[in-house]
């Protein structure tokens, strides 16, 4: 049976092959088309991402460790009718070393320009699946107190004593995609 995750809320894992899914509903009679991006950042010890290609989404689908795997991209929320609709396919036993942290984001694509946020959003969550038996082990579902944000942080997988755990973040900031990429790389960002 799966857990409802809590924001702040932590479990083991104690698997190493998960998918990581993200679902949302736009609101309808909200104008222009949603397209959320669900983006993976995989963090070391300093906080950083080791490398550029460590920046998992749309337009760099796979880790070069072969640890992750994004599904494509999905712009308008369509694409699955009340089920996952972006997935970053997770291999534990691959992820390299350096890497301590895989940080979950999802944005709003042109949220300034289509004055978009996540109070026009419904039903977002996160979810971790057992790719052995898909079935789904824990779900946390984004709360209604995110109004004027344009990211949010939904959640991270973490190493702790040897073992992979995660942890339902729900933080949002009222930023874009450039944000958090500069916050945990620190070469030199084409835009």
């Amino acid at each position: 049976m799966a857990i409802n995750l809590q924001k702040g809320q932590r479990i083991d894992i104690g698997l190493s092959s998960i998918s990581v899914g993200l679902g949302w509903e736009p609101n309808e009679g909200t104008g222009a088309a949603f397209d959320l991006d669900a983006s993976a950042f995989m963090i070391d010890d300093n906080r950083t991402i080791p490398e550029e290609r460590y920046f998992v989404f749309y337009g760099n689908t796979d880790s070069p460790d072969g640890a992750l795997h994004h599904t494509g991209d999905d712009p308008t929320g369509g694409n699955s009718d009340g089920g996952d609709d972006e997935t970053i396919l997770v291999d534990l036993t691959k992820v390299d070393p350096r890497v301590k942290e895989i940080l979950f984001v999802v944005t709003i694509h042109d949220a300034i320009a289509r004055r978009q946020n996540y109070g026009q959003v419904r039903d977002s969550y996160i979810r971790i699946v057992d790719n052995a038996t898909s079935q789904e082990i824990a779900k946390y579902e984004l709360g209604e107190d995110f109004s004027i944000e344009t990211g949010v942080e939904f959640g991270r997988l973490y190493v702790k004593d040897g073992q992979w755990k995660f942890e339902a973040s729900g933080k949002g900031y009222k930023e874009d995609l450039a944000f958090f990429l500069s916050k945990y790389f620190k070469g030199q960002i084409i835009k």
